[in-house]
């Protein structure tokens, strides 16, 4: 079934022009944001909650501020401010019988907002990206378990359907849904695709052996291991240990991550921080890279994962349900506790001609990473489903 292009559809882009105005990169809830807006902008208004009030723009508005979204000019804030502004003295708009898409938690652990969806007659499909804060609530800020519970149970209890990312995500939502008593809205798996990189540039950023990480620095992502195994290498190996760039912003709970890279001397010079970087940079580092590293505890999905097989990069990774899902056996999977396991592959790696390199190069030949194009797909199927929800009267 294809999705009926004539119903309408509000876009609830409050997260992405917050973040945008505060000059922050995207993350990959955000990319995966942006996604659905450059698929439904040409049917699609757009709403801001701002200052107490939903406010839906009209089409030209709409367009403006998803223009600025997708493309984020020089005027980027004055834009934003003087059609949200515009909308806030005179848009009064209610687009009743909608489909809302919220695709980044925003605002959702409000218990307000549904209420809010309820008195206008929105029909809301969310996308869901993980349990994590619930089932790892140890690895995430403090009270952001309470703040996911809510969450949940707005999507429950309002949403017409749910996108997860994955399978793994789905029987999360599933056994939340059994301890709470409630029911689950059609409920459809939809794989994330990759970044749009382009390929690596002919010289390689770096003339020894290195490895990557991707991700933003916190409890979770294990970068704690990682630095550790290299301290170790660097002291018995010296010049000779191969090198690690981590790539990712510095986020929470992360002090003893932050003090190794800021004063271990003994990792100056082997382990290089880059706290933004490009997606060509990205491309550029990631596949010039003996392997994409990813010890961590636990995911939703694993965006770096699919980037760097999409680029033909190995990957060693922690054994997590999610990752056999979207990876199969591809990569070499090992224990996120297992510091000498991680210490021993890496060093194979580093290795010229390495078998379990070359190993993992031959089950990734045929790899073809996800498609945003299958991803909405399963999305319009799913949106087919809720049509007889939307259209009927509130």
């Amino acid at each position: 079934m294809r999705f009926s292009k004539t119903l309408p559809i509000t876009i609830d882009i409050t997260r992405l022009l917050d973040r945008g105005l505060q000059g922050r990169l995207p993350t990959g809830v955000d990319r995966v944001s942006l996604e659905y807006v450059r698929h439904f902008r040409e049917r699609a208004r757009a709403m801001v909650r701002f200052a107490g009030r939903w406010l839906t723009l009209g089409e030209s508005g709409s367009q403006r501020l998803f223009d600025e979204v997708l493309d984020p000019s020089a005027k980027f804030g004055q834009v934003v401010r003087a059609y949200v502004a515009k909308s806030y003295v005179s848009d009064w708009q209610h687009h009743h019988g909608h489909l809302l898409l919220n695709t980044g938690h925003s605002g959702l652990d409000r218990p307000d907002y549904a209420v809010n969806v309820q008195r206008r007659g929105l029909r809301p499909v969310f996308f869901l990206h993980d349990l994590i804060p619930l089932t790892h609530p140890e690895y995430c800020r403090p009270g952001e378990s309470k703040k996911h519970h809510q969450r949940l149970k707005t999507m429950l209890s309002v949403g017409q359907g749910i996108v997860v990312n994955s399978a793994d995500t789905r029987h999360a939502l599933e056994a939340f849904a059994a301890r709470d008593g409630s029911a689950v809205p059609p409920c459809a798996v939809a794989f994330l695709a990759p970044a749009r990189l382009a390929a690596p540039a002919t010289e390689r950023p770096l003339a020894t052996p290195y490895f990557v990480t991707i991700g933003t620095i916190e409890p979770r992502k294990n970068h704690l291991l990682l630095l550790h195994v290299w301290r170790q290498m660097v002291l018995e190996l010296g010049d000779a240990a191969p090198r690690l760039v981590v790539i990712g912003q510095r986020g929470w709970e992360c002090e003893q991550v932050v003090d190794l890279l800021d004063r271990c001397d003994t990792l100056r010079g082997f382990v290089f921080e880059k706290s933004r970087c490009s997606d060509a940079e990205l491309a550029n580092w990631l596949g010039h890279s003996q392997a994409l590293l990813f010890p961590s505890f636990v995911e939703g999905f694993g965006m770096p994962l699919v980037e760097a097989l999409a680029l033909g990069v190995p990957v060693l990774t922690s054994d997590l349900p999610v990752f056999r899902e979207t990876a199969g056996s591809i990569p070499d999977y090992l224990h996120p506790l297992d510091g000498l396991g991680w210490q021993r592959m890496v060093l194979n790696y580093a290795q010229p001609g390495s078998v379990s390199r070359e190993a993992q190069g031959e089950r990734m030949r045929g790899y073809q990473p996800p498609t945003w194009a299958q991803h909405f797909e399963v999305v319009d199927d799913l949106l087919e489903r809720c049509l007889p929800l939307a259209s009927e009267p509130a």
